[in-house]
């Protein structure tokens, strides 16, 4: 299948949010494992995120441009984890003034590229696209779900505006869900303001795109991949995920041998299919009564974990945020392990004593879990996660709701309760090796995945400049 070094010339531009950037590099692997020849577009601060693919792929362009800026965001931020969820809006749109340098930078390549894959946030990318004359291909790092839903909100905007309580009665299986559990993209959403004129307008842009890309599988999402297809009218909506199981070019984390020692050791103690893992994300942190109500949740479910909790800085302690109480990790020592930091994430899910995941439900977490086989314990709280939830508890039934909202602060004695009942659930977990069977079936040869991201090859493959 490889193009064999024609030459033939690909713009990458990502997100700078960790849960974008990641399945999009891994695409990007791909693409340069068939020859193809890869400018990627980033910020100074976000150059260090392209570590991983550097030494498989030396033969990758940087293109590195100043971060313009954006008037609310604090001097030097360049990546949503610096900011938060609020960050996205504001870095949208500090990344849209780049649109003239891009095109200088383009105009003066004796080889320019032939398309660019931009991230779903930047949509903005599709009329710079089609002033240089090469298609617009939008990656989405969240699901066909998520993006339906996504197309119908933006699109009814002025219907939807004052409703406490959502019907997509146009969707496959008639998802709904109260105003709070929509995307926060809508709900921040503020008229008349710029920033956010940006935004959606690049939301709208992406339907119009030469083609969609997504971190899905057919088995998970086939019905709004279906009508993706239909919205956009043209059949160029490929689902190649999962896409860390086609093969990336590995995560890199500020981890450390040592410490990674530590936990497999643990787990290798561990009886088959007995440990919870709890974590929530690089964006999420806990308040100081959610972190207390879900440790001692934790020590009354009876049940084995390792719990992911972040190194929390002076002033995130002053605004509220919770570290592990004192005096935890001694009371459930050999119960359970606390890891202060990044984890092996992947590897821990993967590992044969873990059968429970305790997570936010973002994209790239459910589809990790999804491929280790292991059953989902959802606590939702911002973006994309209800409506993954929604997907894995309601429409799958492959996973189990435990708490909902980022103020929500649970009962201890019943979260315990539902984190043993899930964790002795064999339905659920016959029901998660299935859906792990399935992608995995996704990515092979004849599969799904595997037969999109052959075509995606072969569109881009015939694009010459």
């Amino acid at each position: 299948m490889s193009s064999s070094k024609n030459g033939v010339h690909i713009l990458i531009f990502p997100f700078p949010a960790q849960g974008h950037i990641l399945p999009l590099l891994d695409l990007t692997h791909q693409l340069l494992l068939h020859g193809f020849k890869i400018t990627i577009l980033v910020t100074p601060k976000n150059v260090p995120i392209l570590d991983p693919l550097i030494p498989t792929h030396p033969s990758i362009e940087i293109l590195v441009f100043p971060f313009p800026g954006h008037p609310s965001l604090p001097a030097g931020v360049e990546n949503v984890k610096d900011v938060g969820n609020s960050g996205n809006a504001p870095i949208i749109a500090g990344l849209s003034k780049l649109r003239g340098p891009i095109l200088d930078w383009f105009k003066a390549q004796s080889n320019p590229p032939v398309a660019i894959i931009y991230d779903f946030f930047l949509g903005w990318t599709l009329d710079l696209a089609q002033q240089v004359g090469v298609p617009g291909i939008v990656f989405y790092s969240s699901g066909p779900l998520f993006v339906s839903i996504l197309v119908d909100l933006w699109k009814n905007l002025w219907a939807y505006k004052g409703l406490d309580f959502v019907e997509f009665n146009g969707l496959p299986k008639s998802p709904r869900f109260v105003r709070e559990h929509l995307p926060s993209v809508f709900l921040k959403f503020k008229e008349d303001d710029p920033t956010w004129e940006i935004v959606r307008n690049g939301f709208i842009a992406n339907g119009r795109s030469f083609g969609s890309i997504f971190n899905t599988f057919e088995a998970l999402e086939s019905d709004y991949l279906g009508f993706l297809k239909k919205e956009m009218g043209h059949e160029r909506v490929y689902s190649i995920g999962p896409i860390n199981l086609v093969g990336g070019p590995g995560r890199i984390g500020k981890s450390n041998v040592d410490a990674n020692e530590k936990i497999f050791s643990w787990l290798n103690e561990c009886p088959n299919e007995s440990v919870l893992y709890v974590a929530f994300g690089s964006q999420k942190l806990l308040t100081k009564a959610q972190m207390e109500a879900l440790t001692i949740g934790l020590e009354k479910s009876g049940v084995r974990f390792i719990l992911v909790a972040k190194q929390l800085t002076a002033q995130q302690e002053e605004q509220g945020f919770g570290s592990v109480p004192k005096g935890f990790e001694e009371r459930v020592l050999g119960k359970g392990l606390v890891i202060k930091g990044w984890a092996p994430q992947v590897e821990i899910l993967g590992h044969r004593a873990v059968s429970g995941f305790l997570s936010h439900c973002g994209w790239n977490s459910v589809l990790e879990a999804i491929v280790a086989g292991v059953v989902i314990l959802g606590w939702p709280m911002e973006a994309d996660q209800f409506i993954n939830t929604w997907l894995l508890v309601d429409i799958m039934k492959t996973s189990i709701r435990v708490c909902e909202g980022p103020n929500f602060v649970p009962d201890s004695i019943e979260l315990g309760r539902k984190i043993n009942q899930a964790m002795s659930n064999d339905l659920f977990k016959k029901r998660a090796k299935k859906m792990r069977d399935e992608a995995l079936e996704a990515v092979k040869i004849g599969g799904s995945s595997k037969r999109d991201l052959d075509s995606i090859v072969r569109e881009l493959a015939q694009q010459k400049s």
